[in-house]
């Protein structure tokens, strides 16, 4: 039997996309999420399986140079205070590559974290594998998930990047109160607004 050539391009193509490598799907509400190990600010390896008692979590790709990180920095602090003693801490991961942007280095988390006093814990992505598998595209962009690590929120923190008084929607808020009462949140998808995460090539 003949085949075109058209044909032949056309299985050939088909064939080396099925065997092409795959870059790992992001998540979608409803996925459950991989549990993963970073360094914290302290130098101690943090998992999420160091929380037993959490009912969930709040994981927050963010930064330090990042205006945006820095605008929402009171509120992190704020959320983690509220909704921490209740069993959602925040979990706070920085994505950047410190070659790229060096206020990001290791070292700069640790003098941030004390100037700020987080009372959360600071993690370095070294690898700049944890990001991707999340989808994290900007800082700050929050990932809440159950107890179980199935995400339930994606997205932005609130409506207003500028200035808490002017939120409107307080996304995250609502979210995890929502989840503290057995229901889902709504809305459970919104857009993050900041700065683009620094991805080595």
């Amino acid at each position: 039997m003949n085949f075109p050539v058209n044909a032949l391009v056309l299985l050939a193509g088909i064939f080396l996309l099925s065997n092409a490598p795959r870059e790992p799907q992001t998540y979608v509400i409803g996925d459950k999420a991989d549990d993963f190990s970073l360094r914290n600010v302290d130098g101690r390896m943090i998992s999420l399986a160091d929380y037993p008692e959490a009912k969930g979590f709040i994981v927050v790709f963010t930064c330090n140079h990042c205006p945006y990180a820095q605008l929402y920095e009171q509120r992190l602090i704020d959320l983690h205070k509220k909704f921490n003693p209740r069993g959602f801490p925040v979990i706070a991961i920085n994505p950047n590559a410190p070659e790229i942007v060096p206020e990001d280095s290791f070292e700069e988390m640790k003098i941030r974290a004390a100037e700020k006093r987080y009372p959360f814990v600071y993690l370095l992505d070294s690898a700049q594998t944890v990001f991707p598998r999340f989808g994290a595209l900007r800082t700050p962009h929050v990932f809440i998930l159950d107890r179980n690590l199935i995400v339930r929120y994606i997205g932005a923190i609130d409506d207003s990047p500028e200035t808490a008084a002017a939120a409107q929607r307080k996304y995250v808020d609502s979210a995890v109160t929502a989840m503290l009462r057995g229901e889902r949140p709504e809305p459970d998808f919104t857009r993050a607004i900041g700065c683009m995460i620094k991805r080595r090539k």
